[in-house]
């Protein structure tokens, strides 16, 4: 089946901090065209409010003269109003005699009303063109002025430039936008700091299962936030599964040798018997037959308890330690009495594996040189590789990889079951351990384990 390859997602920490890159911008970019939009519309609102004024003031200096013509304003009336084309501006009109006042800042420029306002003594806002091409805001409001004849309708308006309140507008956005900008910067910076900060407890969780991984820890204990509480539960529960699972199997496998221990006694046994009455022939087959099921169980129990991979070990072992062990036992046979030991391992090696995979894996190695070696064996750890040597006769080049495949007895006469190296070969496939075989340059095999580490 073809394999489907899929692009790694992005991490949590790049979502966040790509959303955070997209809307903080766009957040305040939001807030300052709304302030923009506020501090206008209060400039307008002003801008009204002073024109109401002015139509106000206006209006309380209005007179007309015995003769019915109307008389120009005086007394508080801004200074504007006298200065030409001076972006404030006012006019009075008269709707019955068509005459006209208007402000010494319109000079002789006529502000053109718009016929569709209701006469009904309320101020109207309209814009309408003003000099030299601007565009003004005017109020206009109706009023009543008595005159010896009666009452004269008057219009006044009062109308001021626009361009004022438009750069008004546009300087306040300016300088608003580095204070922004500076927000923007400053709210991104928090943004980070609080995803990193905030996803921390992940780099944490990430740490301690390396821990426990390494077999430095069993457990999490609290070492993640409350909200993080159910799947830490959920991790060791599922770390106690397995260490329960590992160690029933490892029981099961000690019950089974147990178990097959009675059995290949009884055979053994009945072989003596029958060598005793003579039976030589059948009591070698027997024999024969005893010491291949013994190893071949013995095999098989011992890759029952290694591990299915280097995440699943108990603990670390020390190689010293359990490299002394091996060597105290087999120092007690025959074969192992008589040759002479050279060690060079530091007390201080501590390998990743699990205790028994180790000893396993030392173990079947220095058994290896023990049944080969003529009168020493050197056992030696340097560069992260552990390195067994005997001198014995050493192994034809055409032999040497097939030592390691299962059965294989290179000399029948030699006592051994043919699956030691095949077992210290799973063992190293298991952890990711460098095995080579190479005879040595006088005489003799050497096996050398690189750990790696």
């Amino acid at each position: 089946m073809k394999k489907l390859h899929r692009k790694r997602p992005l991490s949590i920490r790049s979502r966040f901090l790509i959303v955070s890159l997209i809307t903080v911008p766009c957040a305040l970019t939001l807030a300052g065209v709304f302030m923009v939009s506020v501090f206008s519309t209060n400039v307008e609102r002003r801008l009204d409010a002073e024109l109401t004024g002015h139509i106000n003031n206006i209006a309380a200096t209005l007179r007309v003269s015995p003769q019915g013509e109307l008389q120009r304003p005086n007394g508080f009336i801004d200074k504007r109003f006298t200065d030409a084309y001076s972006g404030l501006y006012w006019q009075i009109g008269d709707s019955t005699s068509n005459s006209r006042l208007r402000s010494q800042s319109l000079w002789d420029f006529t502000l053109d009303v718009p016929g569709d306002l209701a006469p009904d003594g309320v101020v109207h806002r309209f814009a309408v063109a003003g000099p030299e091409g601007t565009t003004l805001t005017a109020q206009m409001r109706q009023i009543m002025v008595p005159t010896a004849t009666g009452l004269k309708t008057l219009d006044v308006i009062v109308a001021a430039d626009t361009k004022p309140l438009e750069d008004a507008g546009y300087q306040f956005a300016a300088d608003l936008a580095p204070y922004l900008a500076g927000l923007a910067i400053f709210l991104i910076a928090a943004s980070f700091v609080q995803v990193f900060f905030g996803l921390r407890p992940i780099s944490t969780l990430t740490s301690a299962l390396d821990t426990i991984r390494k077999r430095r820890a069993e457990r999490l204990d609290n070492v993640l936030p409350i909200e993080f509480r159910p799947v830490e539960q959920a991790i060791n529960r599922l770390l106690d599964a397995q260490s329960h699972s590992l160690e029933k199997a490892r029981q099961r496998a000690g019950d089974l040798a147990h178990g097959l221990k009675t059995p290949l006694t009884i055979l053994g046994n009945d072989a003596l018997t029958l060598r005793e009455k003579g039976e030589t022939e059948m009591a070698d087959e027997i024999e024969q037959l005893l010491a291949y099921m013994k190893g071949h169980v013995d095999a098989e129990l011992a890759r029952s308890r290694i591990v299915t991979n280097a995440g699943m070990r108990q603990s670390d072992a020390n190689l010293r330690e359990i490299t002394d062990q091996i060597i105290r036992t087999l120092q007690r046979t025959p074969k192992g009495e008589s040759l002479t030991w050279h060690v060079d391992i530091p007390p201080s090696v501590v390998l990743p594996l699990d205790p028994h995979d180790l000893r396993e894996l030392v173990g079947n190695v220095i058994e290896n040189a023990v049944k080969w070696a003529s009168s020493e064996i050197v056992i030696a750890y340097a560069q992260n590789g552990l390195t067994v040597s005997d001198d014995g006769p050493g192994v034809d080049l055409d032999k040497i990889s097939s030592m390691t495949e299962r059965g294989v007895r290179l000399d029948a006469k030699v006592p051994g079951t043919g699956f030691g190296l095949s077992i210290v070969r799973e063992i190293c496939d298991v952890y990711g351990l460098a095995l080579s075989i190479d005879n040595r340059r006088t005489s003799g095999l050497q096996v050398r384990i690189g750990f790696g580490t």
